[in-house]
């Protein structure tokens, strides 16, 4: 009975390792395949967390004003495995209504931190490549609801209180092309890994770990 507990246990993760595998190739398929959609119209960029998560991935093109005075530097955030600032400006839709932007990456002055890249911002309306993306991910922070221009997170809600203009649920990455601007940040933005071949790794071990359970059953109970 021991026996084959174990046996079916070691099945049932093993299994359990493909399907998560499959969950897995599943959400790659649909990454690239949004990827390659025709970009978004402005008109229809989500106006609300529902609508958001389908349109993560889509390339877009909007038009709207830079509110350069609310510019926010996310510190300790790599891109190229060197550790400098992410570069968020809300960008206004319309009255009142704005989305926040990831305009680039920027090294950090390892002398002193708080001597920060500046971004000089066109006049007027201005129009951005960018492709649809959750809010900035989160970090570790001993004290949370930090404020200023330096800051370790950015909570979407909390932020659009702070400014007074409502933001869409997601950000925008920018991405490079023959429009964008020479400003010196880089956009090479982290695409996640989809490790497939880990679990169908763990999925063989836990079969032979299956299989040897039974083996030895057999052989020393039967043979």
């Amino acid at each position: 009975g021991v026996t084959l507990l174990a046996a079916s246990i070691a099945a049932r993760l093993g299994f359990w390792q493909l399907d998560r595998a499959a969950v897995k190739t599943q959400l790659q398929a649909s990454t690239l395949q949004r990827a390659a959609e025709p970009p978004l119209l402005q008109a229809a960029l989500a106006r609300d967390a529902g609508q958001a998560e389908p349109q993560h991935h889509r390339l877009i093109q909007v038009r709207g004003q830079w509110l350069s005075r609310h510019t926010v530097y996310l510190d300790n955030r790599q891109m190229n495995g060197r550790p400098g600032f992410f570069v968020l400006t809300p960008l206004l839709l319309a009255p009142g209504d704005a989305v926040l932007v990831q305009r680039g990456w920027a090294p950090r002055h390892m002398a002193d931190r708080t001597r920060l890249k500046a971004v000089a911002d066109a006049p007027g309306e201005v129009s951005v490549r960018a492709r649809v993306a959750p809010p900035p991910s989160k970090l570790f922070e001993m004290q949370p609801g930090d404020s200023g221009v330096i800051r370790q997170n950015l909570d979407l809600t909390a932020y659009s209180n702070e400014i007074g203009v409502s933001l869409r649920p997601l950000s925008l990455q920018q991405v490079d092309g023959p429009d964008a601007p020479a400003d010196g940040l880089q956009r090479q933005w982290f695409v996640p890994a989809v490790d497939v071949g880990k679990h169908h790794g763990y999925a063989f071990q836990w079969f032979a770990l299956c299989a040897l359970i039974l083996g030895l059953y057999v052989w020393f109970q039967l043979i």
